[in-house]
């Protein structure tokens, strides 16, 4: 087949057959992530600009990262309760405002509270989002929809973080005020264009267990699941906060690290699609193990990148293939564990994850850079990286089998739940499919897809 012939199968491919909704919700992230100046650049700015100490930016990372933990569980439940699109839509209000008033905030004590507030409302989204794409793409399409919503996030990655480094050599401020801007856009074009998703509630038997945080709690596969993500999102972490501040330390400027830093989303934009069509039918332990030992190595890497732009970004390198390997087979995994009318409590639990680690990743890296020094710092990452391969390898090993249907309106993992059994897939989008199918003959229904673990 001629080169542009197998380019144009490639994108219809990767690109059709998803519902309008998506696109225009894929559009609002990009246009959100477009703007996406302060979280990354919030501790160069409180260190460099301001004259605060490493401790002191860990700390205000810490509370962003408290305000998301908040935000997680109390999202997941407004998603399921009021709707996806009025807890989005007042998420994203929420944040341009505040990320607006961080802005013209002084003195620590409001700068710290601002920043909770930044995190409550920012994190507030993550649920909601997750939770609609699952709902409005089907469940063979669900990997690749969640690849690209991460691919829009990444686009706008890469070109705020390069941008935001030129922006900021003439003063912090247009970044808050960007950053607010386009997360009001978002906020309308959400309002406008994106009805409600949320499916209609199944009719409650008397026999039927309630499905409520309780029961995501109990769920032990995915627990064991959210658990090594925080081992990992640690690490990920250090990548927005404590490498900012190690890089100024080392005399990198504030555009170079935008260039540095930016790397990361470039590589996905170019990297993400095809990386991800040459995982599918692979073994998804092998996988996840690859990827975690990518992302800690990587960045423990970083402890011999001494004053030099060039190494730092060849470390920003080898972790980004590490991030583009785990994030779709991580997203595609927690959709499979969701029940279909519990999936923003589901979301909300997984996305605890990250904010557990954006609270403690912070405060922990920004005292072991003060106190300990780069080395301790990039070192914990690495043994971070090697327990979180390690976990997935035994949690492969003991949760090989078939996957698991749910019945109607019960978690898979539910004490005393009657199980059937689908074939072993060997992807996350076959394993969705028999799924579905298994559900329109009537031994699945609205218990939500069960998949491998993560």
């Amino acid at each position: 087949m001629p080169v542009p012939a197998r380019i144009s199968s490639t994108a219809r491919e990767t690109l059709g057959g998803l519902p309008r909704q998506f696109w225009w919700l894929w559009t609002s992230t990009l246009v959100n992530r477009l703007g996406g100046f302060v979280v990354t650049f919030l501790a160069l700015y409180l260190t460099a600009d301001r004259g605060y100490s490493a401790s002191y930016a860990g700390l205000v990372a810490a509370l962003f990262g408290l305000g998301s933990a908040v935000a997680a569980l109390g999202a997941g439940v407004l998603t399921d309760r009021i709707g996806r699109r009025p807890t989005l839509v007042t998420a994203q209000l929420g944040t341009a405002v505040f990320t607006a008033v961080l802005g013209f905030s002084d003195g620590p004590a409001a700068i710290a509270v601002v920043a909770f507030l930044v995190g409550l409302f920012n994190n507030a989204s993550r649920p909601a989002v997750s939770a609609m794409i699952a709902d409005l793409v089907p469940a063979a399409d669900r990997v690749r929809a969640y690849s690209l919503n991460y691919w829009a996030i990444n686009i706008g990655f890469g070109v705020s973080a390069a941008a935001a480094g030129l922006i900021a050599t003439h003063g912090y401020l247009a970044l808050f005020l960007l950053d607010a801007l386009s997360t009001l856009l978002c906020a309308v074009l959400i309002f406008v264009k994106i009805p409600e998703t949320r499916p209609d509630a199944p009719a409650a038997r008397p026999d039927e267990p309630t499905v409520g945080l309780a029961t995501v709690f109990r769920d032990a596969r995915f627990m064991t699941v959210v658990a090594l993500n925080v081992l990992l999102a640690l690490v990920a972490q250090q990548g927005s906060t404590t490498l900012a501040v190690d890089m100024g330390q080392a005399g990198i400027s504030s555009t170079q690290y935008g260039l540095v830093i930016g790397l990361n989303g470039l590589l996905i934009v170019l990297l993400q699609i095809p990386v991800t069509r040459l995982m599918e039918g692979r073994d998804r332990t092998a996988l996840l193990v690859a990827s975690a030992l990518l992302t800690g190595w990587g960045f423990g890497l970083t402890a011999l990148a001494g004053s030099s732009a060039m190494l730092f970004a060849a470390t920003v390198a080898v972790w980004t293939i590490g991030e583009i390997m785990n994030a779709p087979t991580m997203m595609g995994l927690v959709a499979e564990l969701s029940p279909t009318h519990a999936r923003g409590r589901y979301q909300g639990v997984y996305s605890l994850s990250w904010s557990l680690a954006s609270f403690l990743g912070p405060a922990v890296g920004g005292l072991l850079l003060q106190y300990a020094g780069g080395g301790a710092v990039w070192g914990a990452c690495a043994v971070c990286g090697t327990l979180a391969a390690a976990g997935h390898l035994v949690l492969g090993r003991r949760t090989s089998g078939p996957v698991a249907a749910d019945l109607p309106g019960v978690a898979a993992d539910l004490p005393g739940t009657p199980r059937v059994t689908l074939p072993e897939q060997p992807s996350a989008e076959r394993a969705v499919a028999s799924k579905d199918a298994a559900d329109s003959a009537g031994c699945g229904a609205a218990g939500g897809d069960r998949g491998a673990s993560a």
